[in-house]
């Protein structure tokens, strides 16, 4: 079953297109990260299968309804992220009270073991918490309320690495005895990586991939040699990333459509084969051009 159904989406503010021609579906139970750079419309996407934000063009369902204005998509959907606000009034408890009455799977007890463990105190207010606790608490809520549905838009900003592995590892646990579909962006791909089944991979506003993460690990492999053997070799491959490192030295990536005599050939040539990582992958896949920031300044 598909919980978001996106044909043909785009997104406008004025004359700016930030989303287009986006199609793409996401099955119920699995976590997709939900990966671009700063600018690529993830904040925007998340934002409209929320319901918060009425698209511009093309259709968007979630749970086979419109969400702008979706009472039913708005009770099982719920967006986390370094945005949230409660009213000065209620303190940390009181918040925690109040989301145990609109959402239906909340599950107090998740949210009261997480609350101490990560040293909250109950008469503290969410505007007075550092930035990294406000995710923390944060971050709380979308566990606890094991919505059908659950947004995490850049959780972690703020967090030190020994709590994002704690969100990391309650995230992963809470999904295993309480399955659900998640959308997790953040920059940090190495660290969600294994949380992650599916990578919704975007670049200026347009879905450039959308696959398995085991898909993504074998779809490319860098060479690594003789700039004139490696050059033949990839005359009519599809080339993601190259970086020379000598007069006659280059490492290139290209997508894995090689034989297993290519790859034989290949290494009887000195050619090295090198693994890479799915981080990489999707830096090089959304690099503005060809190279970095190394072939700027040379």
């Amino acid at each position: 079953m598909q919980i978001v159904k996106a044909d043909g989406l785009e997104k406008k503010f004025g004359s700016k297109k930030v989303i287009e021609q986006m199609s793409f579906e996401i099955k119920e139970e699995t976590i997709t990260g939900i990966i671009g750079r700063n600018g690529a419309g993830k904040t925007t996407l998340l934002k409209m299968i929320a319901g918060f934000w009425r698209p511009s063009a093309g259709e968007l369902l979630v749970f086979n309804e419109e969400p702008f204005d979706s009472l039913m998509a708005s009770a099982n959907t719920i967006y986390i992220d370094d945005q949230l606000y409660y009213p000065d009034t209620l303190n940390l408890k009181q918040i925690l009270q109040q989301n145990a009455q609109f959402y239906p799977n909340w599950n107090m007890d998740l949210a009261d073991r997480l609350f101490n463990y990560f040293g909250f105190e109950a008469n503290q207010r969410h505007y007075q918490l550092s930035k990294g606790k406000r995710s923390t608490f944060n971050m709380i809520i979308g566990l606890a309320a094991r919505c059908p549905l659950t947004l995490f838009d850049e959780p972690t900003t703020g967090m030190d690495e020994a709590v994002r592995k704690d969100f990391y590892q309650a995230l992963l646990h809470d999904y295993i005895a309480f399955p659900r579909t998640i959308l997790l962006s953040s920059h940090l791909l190495q660290e969600i990586e294994p949380l992650l089944e599916e990578v919704l991979l975007i670049k200026d506003g347009k879905v450039l991939m959308h696959e398995s993460v085991d898909t993504l690990k074998d779809y490319a492999f860098g060479l690594h040699g003789d700039r004139d053997t490696i050059t033949s070799w990839c005359a009519n491959k599809s080339i993601i990333y190259q970086k020379a490192y000598s007069s006659e030295g280059i490492y290139v990536v290209v997508q894995n459509d090689f034989t297993e005599r290519e790859f034989a050939q290949l290494q009887a040539d000195g050619i090295k084969l090198l693994p890479v990582s799915l981080n990489d992958l999707c830096i090089y896949l959304t690099n503005p051009k060809n190279g970095g920031i190394v072939d700027v300044l040379s």
